[in-house]
């Protein structure tokens, strides 16, 4: 098993909005970084656990856990022109974008702040792909002792 950390912002797609999909499932549709494509395409399996993460929000943090559900496939929705994730260059044939889909486990107890994990980044959290200088993706991989470091945390 694996773990991971996805962002998304809350007014967009928020963990109360995963807890309320039929089933608490979803696809994780809309990336359009390479580096974050080749991971949900390459890397996530069935049964990998992810921090579920609000970015561009008042309070970013890690928010709730979920679970991935469905490995890599072709994401659709760079298919459809009335789509705001459309791509004119990806098609059924040549896609270019990939998905997975989750389901909702469980909220934290709390939210854990991008300002806690700061500041355990030269420590206990040191490497923690989030806190590193520079990286933006909105899917990043964490290590099975950073994931007991964070719910710790909680």
């Amino acid at each position: 098993m694996a773990y991971w950390l996805m962002k998304s912002e809350p007014d967009v797609f928020s963990i109360d909005d995963l807890a309320r999909e039929p089933g608490g499932r979803t696809h994780w549709d809309g990336v359009r970084n390479y580096q974050a494509r080749n991971m949900l395409r390459d890397d996530m399996r069935k049964g990998d656990l992810v921090f579920f993460y609000h970015s561009n929000c008042e309070v970013p943090g890690i928010v709730g856990i979920a679970e991935v559900i469905r490995e890599g496939y072709v994401d659709h929705t760079a298919f459809d022109p009335d789509d705001k994730h459309f791509d004119p260059k990806s098609s059924p044939d040549k896609p270019r974008w990939y998905m997975v889909d989750i389901r909702f486990q469980r909220k934290l107890d709390r939210t854990i702040s991008l300002k806690e994990l700061k500041a355990l980044s030269d420590g206990k959290l040191r490497g923690f792909p989030l806190v590193q200088r520079g990286n933006r993706l909105s899917v990043m991989p964490i290590t099975e002792a950073q994931w007991q470091l964070v719910l710790a945390l909680e």
